[in-house]
């Protein structure tokens, strides 16, 4: 199985002219590719976010330019949580955008869009960073909220 994956992509570079791609030619290094998030708080696919987080944040694998450069993107306007303050960078490549979030919800919010359209996220070489969508869940704090008043009995 791993000789006939090796062949495989092996073929897929051989593709086209006889020879390798011009993408395949290029140096594959941080610099010359697009940045990508390498970190989300909350973590994307978590199902039990604490619904009083109170900011989202996004790291990305390089410096970006931080002047008022950023692309949060709505899914579906049901999916995007209200903001509640300035967004703002904190440092060269983690940028926060301060959010109401409520229990039991499920949010999606796009990174810059997979369209085109909203691509501000960009790297210092005015790159834009790849799409990613960021998606979680609040957990119901209604169970909490049981716990609380029979610990108060």
């Amino acid at each position: 199985m791993k000789a006939m994956l090796r062949l495989s992509v092996v073929i897929l570079l051989m593709s086209g002219s006889g020879s390798l791609s011009a993408v395949a030619q290029q140096t594959v290094s941080v610099a010359n590719l697009p940045p990508v998030v390498v970190e989300t708080v909350p973590r994307a696919g978590d199902t039990n976010v604490d619904p009083l987080l109170t900011e989202i944040q996004v790291t990305f694998s390089k410096d970006m330019l931080t002047d008022k450069m950023w692309s949060w993107v709505i899914h579906t306007p049901e999916s995007f949580p209200p903001i509640a303050g300035e967004v703002r960078y904190t440092n060269d490549r983690t940028n926060v955008l301060p959010v109401r979030l409520q229990p039991g919800r499920t949010y999606a919010i796009w990174i810059n869009s997979p369209n085109g359209k909203h691509i501000a996220f960009r790297d210092t070489s005015n790159m834009p960073a790849i799409p990613y969508l960021l998606v979680f869940k609040t957990r119901d704090n209604q169970g909490d909220s049981d716990l609380r008043e029979s610990l108060l009995r």
